[in-house]
């Protein structure tokens, strides 16, 4: 168990609990050997999933939860009063120490606010950002943050792009990372009162390579590897990022199959557009990290299929062996 990187899974988290969650909690051990996973929630509904499949049954083990926060339910008082859901009680399990990270497809809400409560922020931390990865032209950028600070200050914005320095160099291996902040216009003079109050702060961090403005039609070509907003504009940019990109594939997929010299076309290219097209499923990237926290937390998309699951629970294993948290304290 030393050598393992123990995980803690909500299986009741999500549109799709906890039929893909088990899924991807299968996969994800039977692919790799160094990974352990508690899976939180009901029991019996658990077993039910875990039957479908053969998989270590050494490296799997449930964990009782009768309860389950819904989205709808105000965050700070589900956390505080269910303290039997498949979110307090793998969060919990984090904080004592005896599991790692902690991945779930529920409550947005109820998992910030119980990062923040129960596994408690890195001291030094103002806030914690959520920061998924994004397609780029190049590769994949972190976009910090996409919805856990909506009144963000200057102090966290400055925060966010050193954390997303460390993770973008350590867990994606992007050596000496380029930062930019959103804006309206590549000029120093621009943008809202956040922007113009960050800027100069950024410009005099010598630990970190930051570029400048960046403009949203610039993120998807790739100018820069941490992109820095407070979280309305950030969800935003993650909303319509996915929006468009779905948008696209059913798009080309729609002009491919409209006549039978199409389909034939459709056909040759077909090999090739599938490996394009993939670098647009958000789901490879896996789960968002709620960075600046004692341990790792990790929030998937409330519509997440096993595949996501199985890549958020790989991704909390470099996150353990780069020692991230270790870094962002001496960042700091």
């Amino acid at each position: 168990m030393q050598d393992l990187v123990k995980v803690v899974v909500d299986a009741m988290g999500g549109d799709n609990a906890p039929e893909e969650i088990v899924k991807g909690a299968v996969e994800a051990v039977n692919r790799q050997e160094d990974i352990f996973v508690y899976l939180t929630g009901r029991k019996a509904d658990i077993e039910g999933e875990l039957r479908k499949y053969t998989f270590p049954k050494e490296r799997v083990e449930i964990v009782h939860a009768e309860e389950v926060i819904e989205t709808a339910e105000p965050p700070v008082m589900a956390i505080r009063k269910k303290k039997d859901s498949s979110i307090v009680v793998g969060m919990n399990m984090v904080k004592r120490g005896e599991a790692d990270a902690f991945v779930s497809s529920g409550s947005s809400g109820a998992i910030l606010v119980g990062g923040q409560l129960i596994v408690g922020r890195i001291k030094g931390i103002e806030r914690p950002p959520l920061a998924p990865l994004i397609p780029t032209k190049d590769g994949v950028a972190l976009l910090i943050d996409c919805g856990a600070n909506v009144d963000a200050r200057p102090s966290h914005l400055v925060q966010f792009a050193k954390m997303g320095s460390v993770y973008m160099e350590h867990v994606v291996g992007v050596k000496n990372p380029r930062v930019g902040i959103v804006n309206i216009g590549a000029e120093e003079e621009k943008g809202n009162a956040l922007v113009k109050e960050t800027f100069p702060l950024l410009k005099e961090c010598g630990d970190i390579n930051f570029i400048g403005s960046v403009e949203a039609r610039d993120i998807p070509a790739g100018v820069c590897d941490v992109i820095v907003c407070e979280a309305f504009v950030g969800n935003v940019i993650l909303k319509l990022y996915e929006g468009v990109g779905a948008t696209l594939i059913h798009k080309v997929k729609e002009g491919m199959l409209g006549s039978l010299r199409s389909k034939i076309g459709a056909l040759l290219v077909k090999p090739a557009l599938k490996e394009t097209l993939k670098s647009f499923d958000a789901s490879q990237y896996g789960g968002a990290p709620l960075l600046g926290l004692n341990g790792l937390v990790v929030k998937s998309h409330g519509s997440s299929k096993a595949l996501e699951i199985k890549n958020s629970i790989v991704q909390c294993v470099q996150f353990k062996q780069q020692k991230i948290n270790e870094k962002i304290k001496e960042k700091m």
